[in-house]
């Protein structure tokens, strides 16, 4: 317990330091239509978070980018699973999934916003961004079982499933949450993008971009915390859930 208080401690000077050299900054730019201090973003935070459009909003974009990253997860763990089992699977997806690792996303969110419009527009994106680090992951984790454990499975005849559970397993579960660290915080990253660009109504994307036509640097920084503030937690919340799987085992 004192170790977590210490932790926490030392966590909170690290942010009030640079909490400060912000204030500072702004301090000497003077200019708060190119760059606005803490107090004024507080501010902005302040006036919008008891408003039900600030939850409404919220709750739309992380919808969206939920929806996008929870089906590439799946569809990813499945797939990655299938290809580990099956070559001929992998050899089929290999071009694909290089083409959705290297596709620039820019380009992507303007043929996405063509194909399916803006309102589920993030949903795709976050989807496209996702699927290949999990999928990638899934096999590497297979990949990397214990391959002495798995001959003494055969030996024994140890059934699939069991093999999984108590051999496949373990060795996965470590690539998932390394795979689900990084493409969250992806997914967040192109899914705003894409709303930005898409500008859906009711959206994180769109009060970013109406806070860049009326020149509302306040709100930019109130909103670009927020969406800092939500990876974070969604990130924790996933690495908790699979570290229970973990434990559970």
């Amino acid at each position: 317990m004192e170790k977590r208080w210490k932790k926490l401690i030392k966590r909170g000077i690290v942010i009030l330091f640079w909490i400060i050299v912000w204030y500072i900054a702004a301090r000497i730019i003077n200019k708060k239509i190119i760059f606005v201090g803490p107090a004024d973003v507080a501010r902005s935070l302040a006036s919008q978070v008891f408003t039900k459009t600030f939850w409404i909003t919220i709750g739309y974009s992380m919808s969206r980018i939920g929806l996008g990253f929870m089906t590439a997860f799946i569809l990813g763990v499945i797939i990655g699973m299938l290809a580990y089992r099956y070559k001929i699977i992998k050899d089929l997806l290999e071009p694909v999934i290089v083409l959705m690792k290297s596709i620039p996303v820019a380009s992507f969110v303007i043929l996405a916003l063509i194909w399916i419009g803006s309102a589920n527009l993030a949903v795709l994106v976050g989807f496209s961004i996702v699927f290949p680090l999990i999928y990638v992951n899934t096999i590497a984790g297979l990949d990397n079982a214990d391959r002495k454990l798995l001959e003494m499975a055969q030996v024994f005849k140890v059934g699939g499933w069991r093999q999984f559970k108590y051999i496949y397993e373990p060795a996965l579960l470590p690539f998932l949450m390394s795979g689900c660290k990084t493409a969250l915080g992806m997914c967040w990253k192109s899914g705003i993008a894409a709303e930005v660009i898409g500008v859906p109504a009711r959206s994180i994307g769109e009060r970013l971009y109406m806070a860049k036509i009326y020149l509302n640097t306040a709100d930019l920084f109130a909103w670009t915390i927020v969406i800092i503030v939500l990876s974070a937690l969604t990130e924790k919340l996933l690495i908790y859930l699979l570290s229970q799987i973990s434990i559970g085992r």
